[in-house]
Order: structure tokens, then sequence, then C-alpha cells
């Protein structure tokens, strides 16, 4: 009876009373003697009508009391923000659909609750990871600006250091050309010297042989005059004046002999003495070459430094151009980074705020 609807139980109320009254009174009409029996009949049916009557309040009252009172207890629950209780929704009619619309707007709200308060954790979560992250590349980021700030002072001495060594370059290069041309022309002295040397050691070569010439007449010369002494002493007296000037020429030509054999050693002193000069004139003239090629070497090299040098120079402005830019984006970043953290802080307040809204429900 409690699951059928309230219709129903009304229509089948007075359907009983009215079957009732039209069933007694049709059992009673062909009986009745005068209008006193009438009178009675009447007032027992009206009597039995409103207890019928009443019986059947009594019971629709009964049936829409506790259902009622069940649905205001699960909106009172609900109301709450107790969402951990089960109720009982079995139960047929308007009220049994009533009853199980709230059920299921009670499961819908629990559902609901779960998902937004696991929403809630995971963003608080999130946000205060957020906010962390944020605070960590803030301050990363303040490091970094700090050190390109560091890296654009190096640079710009640096950029000083290399400027100074391209100028000192340019003048080393100048300087080692100056000195390229003093030993090019210390290589033709020596060349010149080394020429005279050979020229000198040709004479010597011709008066060692002169003295040789010398040293043959000599030696022919006492030849001769001892020849003329063996005359002279086979003449006897008349050879004696011959014999004495025949001895003086000995004498001469000994002397002459002694004499070119001096010179000769001289000259020999002399040609080995210009030999040695020359050798070392020669090498002289070579090291000289060598020192007029390490110096075009050297020249050359610092043509190179100074170009590199000009090189460097140019390749540290551009550098000193992409670190004030990465400077000046570094900042920005950070400006960002301060905002990103702050807009993370807000959302994790209104994270939390929404999670202790959404606590308040019991699941």
């Amino acid at each position: 009876m409690q699951n059928l609807g309230i219709r129903i139980r009304l229509g089948a109320a007075f359907g009983a009373m009215w079957s009732l009254m039209a069933i007694g009174t049709a059992v009673a009409v062909p009986r009745m003697q005068d209008g006193a029996d009438a009178r009675r009949l009447l007032i027992a049916l009206a009597a039995a009508g409103l207890c019928l009557a009443v019986g059947a309040v009594w019971g629709l009252a009964r049936g829409i009391e506790a259902p009622l009172s069940e649905a205001v207890h699960i909106a009172e629950t609900v109301a709450a923000g107790d969402l951990s209780q089960e109720f009982n929704t079995d139960r047929g009619g308007e009220f049994g659909r009533l009853l199980g619309g709230l059920g299921e707007m009670e499961d819908m709200l629990t559902d609901l609750v779960t998902r937004i308060r696991t929403a809630t954790d995971s963003i608080t979560d999130a946000s205060h990871q957020i906010a962390a992250g944020n605070t960590d590349l803030s301050q990363r980021t303040e490091e970094q600006a700090a050190a390109l700030q560091q890296t654009a002072s190096s640079m710009g001495e640096l950029t000083a250091m290399v400027q100074q060594n391209t100028e000192r370059a340019r003048t080393a290069n100048g300087m080692a050309a100056s000195a390229s041309g003093i030993a090019a022309r210390g290589g033709e002295v020596v060349g010149n010297v080394v020429r005279t040397m050979s020229a000198i050691s040709a004479s010597s070569r011709k008066v060692t042989d002169i003295i040789e010439v010398i040293e043959g007449i000599a030696f022919q010369t006492n030849i001769l005059a001892l020849n003329a002494a063996v005359e002279a002493a086979r003449a006897g007296e008349q050879g004696r004046g011959f014999a004495v000037v025949a001895g003086e020429v000995r004498t001469l030509a000994q002397r002459s002999a002694a004499a070119a054999r001096e010179i000769k050693q001289l000259i020999d002193d002399s040609v080995q003495q210009v030999d040695s000069g020359s050798a070392l004139v020669g090498q002289a003239g070579a090291t000289m070459q060598e020192i007029v090629q390490a110096v075009a070497s050297v020249t050359g090299l610092l043509g190179e430094i100074t170009a590199a040098s000009e090189q460097q120079s140019a390749g540290i402005a551009q550098v000193n151009e992409a670190v004030a830019q990465m400077d000046t984006v570094t900042q920005q970043n950070a400006a960002l980074v301060e905002q990103a953290a702050s807009a993370s802080q807000a959302l994790a307040g209104r994270a939390t705020e929404l999670q202790q809204v959404v606590g308040e429900f019991r699941l």
C-alpha cells in the first residue's frame, strides 16, 4: 500500500467508501418499513463513511508523512554538507521518485565534490610546485643576470685588452718590418764583406805565387853564386875578387830566400786568417740570411696576429652586443618570473580557499 501513488490511494479509499455506501443502500432499501428506518440507515451509512474517510485520511497522512520526513532528512543532511550518508530510496510512486531523485542528487553531489576535491588537491599541489619552481627560477634568473653583468664587465675589460694587444701587434709589426729591412741591409753588407774577403784571399794567393817565384830565383842565384865561387877558386889569384863578389851574391841570395820564406810564411798565415775570416763571414752571411728570413716570418706572423686581433676585436664587440641583449632579456625574464610567481601564489591561495570550502563537505 505504501508503494502506491497518492492518486491511486485516494481513489481506492473514496471508491471503497462509495462502494460500501452503495452496497449498504442496496441491501437496506428493500427492507425499510418507514422513514425512521431510512434515517437510521443514512445515519449509519454516514457514520460508516465518516469512519472510512477518517481511516483513509489517517492512512494517507501516514503514507505522506514518512517519505516527506525522509526527504526532509536527506535535504537537511545534504544542506549540512554531510554526503557520507546512505539513504533508503526504495519506494514506489511519486514519493519514491522524489526520494530517488534526492538520492541521485546526493550521489551526483558526492561525485562532484569528490572530483572537485581531487582537482583542488591537484591544483594546490601544482600551484605550490609552480610557486616553488618560480621562486627557484627567479633566484636563478637573478643569479644569471648578475653573472651576465659580470660577464659584460669582463668582456669590456677583455675588449680593452684585445684593443691594446692589437695596437701592440701593429707596433711590433712595424718594428719587425724595420728590423727586416735592417737585417736585409746587414745581409747585403755581410755579402760585400764576403766578396771583399774572397778578393783578399785571391790576392794573397797571387802574392804567394810571386814569392815562390822569388824563392826560385834566389835558389838559382845561390847555385850560380856557388858555381862562380868554384870557378873563382880554380882561377886562383885572378879570380879572388870574383869569388868575393860571388860570396856576396850568395849571401844576398840566401838572405832573399830567407826573407821570401818569412814573407811566404806571413802570407800563408794571412791567407789562413783570410780563409778563416771568409768562412766566418760566410757563416755570418748565412746567419744574416736566416735572420732576414726569420724576421720576415715574424713580420708575417705579426701581420696575421694583427689581423686575428682585429677579427677578435670585432667578434668581442659582437659578443658584447649579444651579452647586452641577453642581459636585457634576462632582466625581462626576471620580471616575468616575478609576475608568474605572484600569479602562482595567488592561484595557490585561491586553490587553498576552494579546498577549504570543499573540505566542509563530509564524504
